[in-house]
């Protein structure tokens, strides 16, 4: 009787305790079924306890769960619901009707109580999330219910609540958003229609008030030029310039030029609701809140997720948030939905995170208003510059230097390779790029590396010759350190800004975040120019008898080639993200 008793109990509590299909047996199956006595060392271990009653009356306490409503409480006593000076705050309404619509809509289960067949749900919405390093503010963020384990269901939201290029081409028409329009931009079209044309009509309305506004996200490319000024001497400016010029003109291109959408279909989109900075709005919404689904019937697809999009950004989370179709191992509906599962256990009250991809501070400050003092991917792009000395360019220039007589077989090496005489390079703080040290290493090339071979039939990523591997790595610091000297000040300056806390409060919002980024910035290059010239010292490269090779990549950007410049190493990344924009 003691024996079945426990198992009846083992399997109450499994139902409670999960909120998946089936789960996983390594919870429950190494739990002694006999008396505590009677467990092994390793049944004890196992069991993460003693294996005894305590045991058991703590793993049946974690699956029950709380009252209703208590851990809403616990928050406002700590001041994660936003409430001030005895005041009600509208964001919990809007939440509260957020999850109401999720129920009825989409029979999201949200509860923080158990039901049949549904465990209480593990997260609740907080208003007001802090950065842990800036204790700057960083909005709404879902927070930890109970303890969550590793691999736990987080939440599923169905396909049909989100806004995607369907649900855009559904509510706009065919014939105004074809088939082969942008997802971007058709997405940003019916956040417009149902913010500012449909109102409280919407469907969507309570996802769309839980939006936040510009000024709540503060991507570098709504900021004003007084703000981008503090950025002075970053590679994120030209990329932010970059991206209000194109957004201009898809803006004109799409809605509000002659002929465009406002034009041909003024009942759909009236010119006087997609305006350019509504439009400016709808892509703050895209560029820090879609998702890239993968997993779907069709391939993949841009979505804006209601719920699963109030999760912050960790870069050392492994958390992404994907889709599936619906039903179960055997059986499948033929409908999807978004699903996440937890990367790691979570402790109670604590904020649950996602990966928004191995993003740099530049592209999360250009995209989300932010940038991290903690990122393992952060970068800075370095550009580094070949002067095609060319016998034509010497009698040119009257210059009493050589020709290199590799410098239009080089040329034409780089334009069949698709590059061009000026590229720009990420910088990692603990590595450079492998193409940069094949450009250099091709650039540096003499006539006595080559021994009569053509430069196709060298293997660039390996070292060519120690002359040309001295000539290489020095020329990464020289392109460092220009880099360093676009900078305005320096990165000592930027900390003694930071460290006078009363006159650091004084800067607003963007302000912060730009002394912040770029001091990050400088200490990575900085870091980059000490490992450099370990690295030289340690292989010996800074021999006097070294003679430099006869190629030049001083890192410097000659006049007139900042017009044809190819993109930016950070403008590349963005490309490749699908984002509608040609940041040439």
């Amino acid at each position: 009787m003691i024996f079945m008793s426990r198992v009846l109990l083992l399997l109450l509590g499994n139902q409670v305790a999960t909120t998946s299909a089936f789960t996983p047996p390594s919870f429950f199956a190494t739990r002694c079924l006999s008396s505590a006595s009677s467990c092994s060392p390793t049944q004890r271990e196992m069991a993460g306890g003693e294996g005894g009653e305590a045991e058991w009356a703590k793993a049946l306490q974690d699956a029950s769960g709380q009252a209703p409503g208590a851990f809403e409480a616990e928050m406002k006593m700590k001041g994660l619901l936003g409430s001030k000076g005895g005041k009600a705050n509208p964001k919990l309404s809007a939440n509260a009707k957020l999850l109401k619509w999720l129920e009825e809509e989409g029979e999201v289960y949200l509860k923080d109580e158990s039901t049949w067949g549904e465990a209480p749900h593990p997260m609740a919405i907080s208003t007001e999330t802090v950065d842990e390093m800036t204790n700057e503010s960083s909005g709404r963020g879902l927070l930890a219910r109970r303890n969550i384990n590793d691999g736990e269901e987080l939440l599923i939201i169905p396909m049909t609540l989100c806004l995607t290029k369907k649900s855009a081409r559904d509510a706009l028409g065919g014939d105004a958003l074809p088939e082969t329009i942008n997802e971007y931009l058709a997405i940003a079209c019916q956040l417009i229609h149902e913010r500012f044309v449909m109102g409280n009509k919407s469907s969507y309305k309570a996802y769309i008030d839980i939006l936040p506004e510009v000024d709540e996200v503060n991507p570098t490319f709504t900021w004003n030029d007084d703000d981008l000024k503090f950025l002075d001497g970053s590679p994120v400016i030209a990329a932010t310039k970059s991206l209000q010029m194109k957004l201009r003109r898809e803006y004109d291109a799409l809605l509000g030029g002659d002929g465009a959408l406002c034009d041909k279909f003024p009942d759909r989109f009236p010119r006087e609701l997609f305006t350019f900075e509504n439009w400016v709005w709808a892509f703050t919404m895209l560029f820090s809140r879609a998702i890239r689904l993968r997993n779907l019937k069709i391939g993949e697809s841009l979505a804006m997720v209601p719920y699963a999009d109030l999760i912050n950004h960790s870069p050392f989370s492994g958390a992404y948030i994907d889709a599936r179709e619906t039903g179960d191992w055997l059986f499948k509906t033929g409908e999807e939905e978004v699903i996440l599962y937890a990367d790691r256990g979570y402790r109670k009250m604590e904020q649950i995170y996602i990966s928004y991809g191995p993003k740099s501070n530049a592209e999360l400050l250009l995209l989300y208003g932010f940038a991290l003092e903690r990122n393992p991917f952060n970068s800075v792009d370095v550009t580094v510059s070949i002067i095609p000395r060319t016998a034509e360019m010497v009698e040119a220039n009257n210059s009493d230097e050589e020709a290199d007589p590799l410098a239009e077989e080089k040329m034409e090496f780089i334009r069949n390779a698709g590059r061009d005489n000026t590229v720009d390079f990420p910088c990692y703080a603990d590595r450079y790029p492998v193409e940069m040290l094949e450009y250099l290493r091709l650039m540096q090339m003499t006539p006595e590396d080559t021994r009569g071979k053509p430069l196709y039939a060298f293997d660039y990523t390996r070292t060519i010759s120690a002359a040309n591997e001295a000539a290489v790595l020095k020329s990464v610091v020289e392109a460092v350190r220009m880099q360093l000297g676009r900078y305005p000040n320096t990165e000592e300056d930027d900390a003694n800004i930071i460290k006078d806390k009363g006159l650091f409060r004084l800067l607003s919002y963007n302000q912060r975040m730009a002394v912040r980024h770029r001091r990050n910035e400088k200490r990575l290059l900085k870091r980059t120019i000490a490992a450099l010239e370990k690295q030289i010292r340690k292989k010996g490269l800074d021999a006097p008898d070294l003679q430099r090779a006869g190629g030049s990549t001083l890192g410097e950007v000659l006049p007139g080639d900042r017009v044809g410049k190819q993109k930016t190493a950070l403008e590349d990344r963005l490309e490749k993200m699908g984002l509608p924009v040609d940041l040439k």
